[in-house]
């Protein structure tokens, strides 16, 4: 499926990167005879990685799922959870943090300095940040799933926190475009945000409660049925 739409949507490739380009309002060169053509190949696998998400996270989904009994419709919304959290990133990049980061980056440029951008890095660094993105606003869904296979519970996540903005900050750091406090708060604001959406999440499904009231049924379970087959003991007669 990516080969054949990859190959699709090379031909749409030289829109895809002039709506980039108008977007950004950025002008782009290339510096070797393959360039051209390798950026196209990137633009156009990338559009089929978008375009193919809601696939890729079903199969994604049910290979995960299947050892923790999470199908039917569990798999369906943690698919259609994902995609959305996935599209809403990236659009949340492409409208808000990528144009004020690119901005900002290009705003060291001077008269004896001037930008002189190759169509390639433009590309590679345009899509990866995306992607970035719309992967890290999926934070919520993996809570979710982790506490619905008991990897860790809502109150691990609750005493946690301080660690998390930690972490969320550092993350922040590393995959925005620029050093400057408001392009961090850009993604980490966010970012926290969606933890604490999972936290309420958790809360709402009681998660938790129910997987404590399965681990004591079957605590309860357990020694009635041991009862059950335990076969009495019968006494045998010498024979002589």
């Amino acid at each position: 499926s990516l080969i054949l739409v990859t190959v699709a949507i090379f031909l749409l490739s030289t829109g895809l990167i002039t709506v980039f380009q108008e977007h950004l309002r950025e002008r782009l060169y290339f510096f070797s005879v393959a360039g051209p053509f390798l950026a196209h190949v990137k633009v156009a696998f990338f559009g089929a990685v978008y375009t193919l998400m809601p696939l890729l996270m079903y199969v994604l989904w049910k290979a995960m799922g299947k050892p923790f009994a999470v199908t039917g419709r569990k798999l369906f919304w943690f698919v259609f959870a994902t995609c959305f959290l996935f599209y809403s990133g990236t659009l949340f990049c492409y409208f808000v943090t990528l144009p004020y980061g690119v901005e900002f980056l290009l705003s060291f440029q001077s008269e004896s300095m001037k930008a002189v951008i190759s169509i390639g890095r433009f590309v590679s660094f345009v899509t990866i940040f995306i992607l970035a993105f719309g992967v890290i606003f999926e934070l919520p869904v993996f809570m979710v799933f982790s506490a619905q296979v008991g990897l860790f519970s809502r109150q691990i996540f609750e005493k946690n926190r301080r660690f998390a903005v930690l972490g969320i900050a550092i993350l922040a750091a590393l995959l925005t475009p620029t050093p400057d406090v408001v392009n961090m708060a850009l993604m980490g604001g966010p970012l926290y945000l969606l933890y604490e959406a999972g936290i309420l999440v958790i809360r709402l499904l009681r998660i938790d409660e129910k997987r404590a009231a399965l681990k004591a049924a079957a605590k309860e379970q357990a020694p009635a049925e041991s009862e059950q087959t335990t076969v009495p003991k019968v006494g045998r007669e010498d024979k002589g």
